[in-house]
């Protein structure tokens, strides 16, 4: 796909908004898709132009989200399976996680994003608190992204705001749901090699977007005790990061557990935020379980084949008040 040249118009000076409902001029683009010419108010709010987003994702970045899958799992039978987040508006919400880069998906009747390493559950709801998951255990979720400046200078160009990373360049940011959950967005060769790492294999070594990581912010404390405990309960793999802090952390398949240093003293439960739990698909997830409990965890929710109808589940809170839930089936998905 090709933007024709030349035929960028004012559309009579008019208004439109963008999909974060901002008032933008009513510009008019030209595209040129599989030798077809095809006129778009840009931002305009309708099927259209969601649809020929979709259509770019598919056509011109054949590495995005239509291949996402949950990862196969590490020696103790786990990888990264998803993140359950609370959305006021699920449409909105649908929008943005799009123009990320994921493939909308249904799953018993939940509406889900499908990114590479990772799926996205949107449960319509209030979240507690107005700045995301500020204030609990785990901060934010992050990605990382090929040619990052690029990327991000797409989602700027349709409305999206990108804040800078201290100590890092343009290929680098931050964005936010609209419910207020921060995403780190990292975007630089390393960023991007470090998929091999987190057990990416073929076309998602090369692909535009995959998951990248879950930044835990702790106190001082505990910081070390916790990546011991998920090293433990999940095998992770433990190292410390090549930055300045040499940040403790444990890969898994799909994802990074970033162990940092909490400002502020107290901790807030993730549950009822906008990032309500994480979730990590187990293999043999009934022996899991009873390992689980053999070893001294409590579970919130014991293990059962028929809580969801498309996969089995238990759930239980770590020491620091991250919820998770254990699944078997969404690597189906």
């Amino acid at each position: 796909m090709e933007q024709a040249t030349g035929n960028r118009l004012d559309a009579g000076g008019g208004e439109v908004k963008n999909t974060f409902g901002k008032a933008v001029p009513a510009l008019t683009d030209v595209w040129r898709l599989h030798g077809r010419e095809i006129r778009l108010v840009r931002n305009e709010e309708r099927f259209v132009r969601r649809l020929f987003l979709v259509l770019i994702f598919a056509a011109v970045w054949p590495g995005s989200a239509s291949r996402a899958q949950v990862l196969a799992p590490n020696e103790a039978g786990v990888a990264m399976g998803h993140w359950h987040t609370i959305v006021r508006n699920v449409e909105a919400t649908k929008k943005f996680w799009m123009l990320v880069g994921g493939a909308p998906a249904i799953v018993d009747g939940t509406e889900v994003m499908r990114f590479p390493g990772v799926l996205i559950f949107l449960q319509p709801g209030s979240p507690s608190g107005e700045t995301g998951n500020k204030g609990s255990a785990v901060d934010h979720p992050g990605f990382n992204m090929k040619n990052g400046e690029a990327f991000l200078g797409r989602l700027k160009a349709e409305g999206l705001k990108v804040d800078p990373i201290e100590g890092r360049g343009s290929d680098s940011g931050y964005i936010s749901t609209p419910d207020g959950l921060r995403i780190e967005m990292q975007g630089n060769d390393n960023d991007v090699s470090k998929r091999s790492l987190l057990a990416f294999s073929g076309k998602d070594l090369d692909g535009l977007i995959a998951s990248d990581h879950l930044h835990y912010f702790l106190p001082e404390s505990a910081v070390e005790e916790a990546q011991a405990w998920y090293v433990k309960l999940f095998g992770a793999k433990p190292l410390r990061e090549n930055n300045r802090g040499k940040t403790p952390a444990g890969d898994l398949p799909g994802i990074r557990l970033r162990f940092g240093t909490a400002r502020n003293a107290g901790l807030q439960p993730t549950k009822g935020r906008a990032l309500d739990y994480i979730g990590f698909e187990v293999k043999n997830l009934e022996a899991f379980c009873k390992k689980l409990e053999a070893g001294g965890v409590k579970l919130d929710q014991p293990y059962s084949k028929s809580r969801h109808k498309s996969f089995a589940s238990a759930a239980f809170t770590d020491p620091w008040g991250t919820s998770i839930e254990l699944t078997e089936g969404l690597n189906r998905f």
